[in-house]
């Protein structure tokens, strides 16, 4: 009996001896399992903050027109196309440097869409035409805007050059951060406090902010309405054309259809953050751009539009003014 007690013993504690061994040896691979998808998140996480930058630049644009004007422009999704040809083509064609073509593309979208409101939008508004007829101007808009740049560009998808603003990147704790994802971030952060101190802190942007709430005070106190009107198209154009070139450099593909796609976001931004709330149109932007990454990160890249609308959806069903929206009973 001693003996068998002892060879009981001993293979009893063989085997705990090889259970710890295993154990010991899961830990590291299960710790690094670990790192590694905190990793990936992170990773996503900051390409979705790229991606959503975009959107809440173009977002804040289309909620601005919205939220002043009452005017749902459709046309902004071609605007942003405009800008993002006008950035393509100086950086090819002219040799121009990101920065200032990125400029020059935001002027350019700016011009087009004060020219939209000078053309379209005014004489509709002077005729007395409703809120139907101007979307459908700005359908049509839209249309002969796209057919323009396809006359002159062609169809074909067109690439920025590469350049020292796009090619860096850098490993920051097992994340690669792109320089071209750091530009996005960095120039929508520096828009979205230009327009902010903009609309809050400058006589025009006190007077832009009289005609969105009184307008008709606005005219009894001499503000004027008609140019103000189009300062705010310009202002609009000019996020759009800035977010245009944002995305053809983050894709690094410019295309005249690119618009169609970026209009659904910019409206599915726009009422997640809910209608005329600058803020909640470009915290949208960033939610809408991180659910996108995320459900191809995690899920299916077939189903990211349909994943993030999805989201949208569930959202409303919650609180149908969005995020930041007041709804008509609390607003009286």
């Amino acid at each position: 009996m001693p003996i068998a007690n002892r060879r009981s013993n001993r293979r009893s504690s063989s085997r705990a001896a090889a259970s710890s061994c295993r154990s010991t040896a899961r830990a590291p691979t299960s710790k690094r399992q670990q790192v590694a998808i905190m990793e990936v998140f992170l990773q996503q996480t900051v390409n979705g903050l790229a991606l959503g930058a975009t959107y809440a630049v173009f977002a804040v644009g289309f909620t601005l027109l919205f939220g002043v004007l009452n005017v749902l422009n459709l046309a902004q999704g071609a605007i942003l196309m405009v800008g993002a040809f006008a950035g393509i083509e100086l950086t090819t064609a002219l040799h121009w440097p990101l920065p200032l073509a990125f400029l020059a593309a935001m002027l350019v979208s700016a011009l087009t869409a004060m020219a939209s409101e000078w053309f379209v939008f005014r004489p509709l508004e002077a005729r007395g035409a409703n809120r139907w007829m101007g979307l459908v101007a700005s359908l049509a808009l839209a249309r002969l805007l796209i057919a323009v740049v396809q006359e002159v560009f062609g169809t074909q998808v067109r690439r920025f050059p590469q350049s020292a603003w796009t090619e860096h990147a850098w490993d920051l704790f097992g994340v690669r951060v792109q320089s071209l994802q750091l530009i996005v971030i960095a120039s929508a952060l520096l828009l979205m406090l230009v327009l902010a101190y903009t609309l809050r802190r400058t006589r025009i942007g006190l007077a832009i902010r009289t005609i969105a709430f009184k307008p008709n005070v606005a005219q009894l106190v001499g503000i004027p309405v008609t140019r103000l009107k189009l300062l705010t198209y310009g202002m609009t154009g000019a996020l759009a054309g800035a977010a245009g070139v944002q995305l053809g450099v983050l894709y690094n593909a410019v295309s005249p259809f690119m618009g169609d796609n970026i209009l659904l976001k910019g409206l599915s931004a726009l009422i997640l953050g809910g209608l005329g709330q600058v803020a909640g149109a470009a915290i949208g932007g960033i939610v809408l751009g991180l659910t996108e990454v995320y459900s191809v990160a995690y899920l299916q890249s077939s189903l990211r539009d349909a994943i993030a609308f999805g989201a949208i959806f569930l959202v409303l069903v919650v609180r149908p003014t969005g995020f930041f929206g007041t709804s008509a009973r609390q607003r009286a």
